[in-house]
């Protein structure tokens, strides 16, 4: 019999920064539903992956002085390894940068272009860069983006439409007939109250300002927008192309759920799916806006010095301890919050003490009163039904939530069943029975169901913990996946205890994560004492001026400096600089520099100097490099 089909995706990350905590819980909620729906016999498609292109990179790569290209390289490989490290199951990482999805995002803004969908016209308004956002006067708040809050910027440029008005009421109808197509409920209300209630406006669909992105193949002087380019990611990674859909697309699409973060609500409630019937195609069944993740109170801002990062949290607490906090402490609808204080008192709550030592001392009884062998179940008591019937509830309770998305609910299914299983030893008092031969059957009962319980809850701790679900299962020295209680084999030796969670000293981690802020906060630079204070007059004796690196080379002996040839447009200078400990030759040739034109003379190392470059730093040499159109030998001022 064929498994039914799962499709579910992340939004993909902007490669812009590497993900913080926040960021990286959606991809560990996405991968917790995926594994469970495997669980549950489904033949899963998970898809995750970057976003690559737009304005906000363009000046990112500009400020580090190299290539958008080689930019988003970096922070992609970075996301991939944060996703990968923290155990995402995904099928298939996509980049937008990747060649197959750039031609289809081109033959899907050409067929919406010919098929009378997209016009030409001319944007006047304003801009949000972080957001790659458009907004009118009345949706500004306060000079700022509604979104995020940051400053937006004035823009009039030509550009491509997109007629989102046309598909408006239709949208609207399929809404109302698919009462499930956005959630939570209040989501779904937020988007009908504030944006199609109120009327859709045509969107922008193209920039002329800037170059990063995918171009418009019939006016290059255009790239598409890059929310159009980003949101056909869902469909490019299956194969799909506007004349033919792929193999991958025909199985899996539509998407069963999207899993987005509620602040991109609208662009995938409202712009993709007119932007799926606009093309013919199926629309998602569902897209799912959880909360954010917040510190403390606080949105998480680099900013602000907030920033929690996957990585230093798997340091502290291993994969599974981070994947548990999060997946634990965010809410359905309202906005988690995340403090080392909380961490550390759930991990020893939860891990530690709740799963850890019941897992630890159940091994070491049966070793201890059985030689490590599985007993025989035996009569069953009430008090034994009391725990085979917690378990039972557990998993119903871990699987109606899982089927909702209601994942914290469905982990605290489960660790409602294991705290059951710890106050069922107190009941029991296997220690007692042991003393007595005439208690040995009885004592074999209780062992076996606990034995029996906490394999019942490893195999449904799987999708949120899958490394301890399966250290669990190799202590239980079983492979039974089953989740019908009964299931484990009388007879057979058990593995070896080992600790799965280690309890935290939380006045000792939490000294150590001050010193460890304290050490990487940004040093404070001290004025310089004693600098001469110039004139305008002065100043303007100084002549800067644009140059391009033509030409860099060693100077042998000379482990500090490059001899760099300089094109100033109107002629050309040779300067030594010493930058050869922070670049090499390649990695500046081509490059726009500013320049001291009229600097005397000087041999540095026996080699004449007819200038200098500007640059930033003492340790550290930083070259301040300008916009690759920069024409050479422009005065700076």
């Amino acid at each position: 019999m064929e498994k039914e089909k799962f499709y579910i995706t992340t939004a993909i990350a902007y490669a812009s920064r590497k993900p913080h905590i926040g960021n990286t819980y959606e991809v560990i909620m996405t991968d917790a539903i995926a594994r469970y729906k495997r669980m549950m016999g489904y033949d899963v498609f998970f898809l995750t992956g970057t976003d690559e292109h737009g304005q906000k990179i363009e000046d990112l790569a500009k400020e580090a002085g190299i290539e958008p290209q080689a930019y988003v390289d970096g922070v992609a490989a970075t996301i991939k390894d944060i996703w990968d490290m923290v155990g995402a199951s995904y099928d298939h990482f996509i980049r937008t940068t990747d060649d197959y999805h750039e031609k289809v995002v081109q033959n899907i803004f050409k067929k919406l272009y010919d098929q009378g969908d997209i016009y030409k016209s001319e944007y006047e308004g304003w801009y949000c860069v972080p957001c790659e956002s458009f907004f009118t006067d009345t949706q500004i708040v306060d000079g700022k983006c509604p979104d995020c809050g940051r400053p937006v910027e004035r823009t009039k440029e030509e550009a491509y439409f997109f007629k989102m008005s046309a598909y408006q009421d239709r949208l609207m109808k399929h809404i109302e007939e698919n009462p499930g197509f956005i959630e939570p409920e209040s989501r779904k209300k937020e988007m009908v109250n504030n944006f199609l209630k109120a009327g859709l406006q045509d969107l922008c669909v193209s920039r002329t300002s800037f170059k990063w992105g995918v171009p418009v193949t019939f006016d290059d002087k255009h790239v598409i927008y890059v929310w159009i380019d980003a949101l056909s990611n869902y469909i490019t990674a299956l194969g799909y192309d506007v004349d033919e859909k792929g193999e991958l697309y025909s199985k899996y699409w539509p998407a069963d759920v999207h899993i987005i973060g509620k602040d991109i609500l609208r662009f995938h409630t409202i712009y993709w799916p007119i932007i799926l019937m606009a093309l013919g195609e199926p629309l998602p069944k569902k897209v799912f806006g959880h909360p954010w993740l917040l510190f403390g109170t606080d949105k998480m801002s680099k900013s602000k010095g907030n920033t929690i990062y996957a990585d230093d949290l798997v340091k502290r607490f291993g994969v599974d301890g981070t994947r548990h906090y999060v997946l634990s402490e965010m809410p359905y609808n309202s906005d988690g919050s995340i403090t080392y204080e909380n961490l550390i008192a759930r991990y020893n709550s939860d891990l530690a003490n709740n799963l850890g030592n019941l897992v630890n001392r159940t091994i070491a009884m049966t070793k201890k009163y059985f030689d490590g062998i599985v007993p025989a179940r035996g009569e069953v008591t009430d008090l034994d039904r009391e725990l085979i019937a917690a378990v039972e509830e557990g998993k119903a309770q871990m699987c109606k939530n899982m089927d909702e998305y209601r994942i914290a609910d469905a982990v605290d299914a489960v660790f409602t069943a294991l705290r059951r299983a710890n106050k069922y030893i107190d009941e029991t008092t296997p220690w007692i029975l042991a003393k007595n031969e005439s208690d040995k059957p009885r004592l074999g009962s209780v062992m076996y169901n606990l034995l029996e319980s906490i394999r019942v809850c490893a195999n449904l701790l799987y999708p949120f913990l899958p490394e301890t679900s399966e250290k669990i299962l190799c202590q239980l020295n079983t492979e039974c996946k089953s989740l019908e209680y009964g299931n484990l084999e009388e007879g057979k030796a058990v593995g070896e205890a080992q600790m799965l969670f280690a309890r935290i000293d939380e006045a000792k981690m939490l000294a150590e994560i001050e010193e460890e802020l304290k050490a990487n906060e940004p040093v404070a630079v001290e004025k310089p004492e004693g600098l001469a204070i110039i004139g305008f007059d002065d100043f303007q004796k100084v002549e800067l001026r644009t140059a391009q690196v033509v030409e860099a080379e060693p100077i042998p002996k000379a482990k500090k400096l490059l001899k760099l040839q300089l094109d100033l447009g109107y002629e050309k200078r040779q300067v030594v600089s010493g930058i050869a400990k922070f670049y090499k030759p390649e990695d500046i040739i081509g490059k726009k520099v500013v320049m001291v034109a009229n600097l005397k003379p000087a041999k540095l190392c026996g080699v004449e100097s007819n200038g200098m470059i500007l640059a930033s730093g003492e340790e550290t040499i930083r070259v301040v490099f300008l916009d690759p159109e920069t024409p050479n030998g422009e005065r700076v001022c």
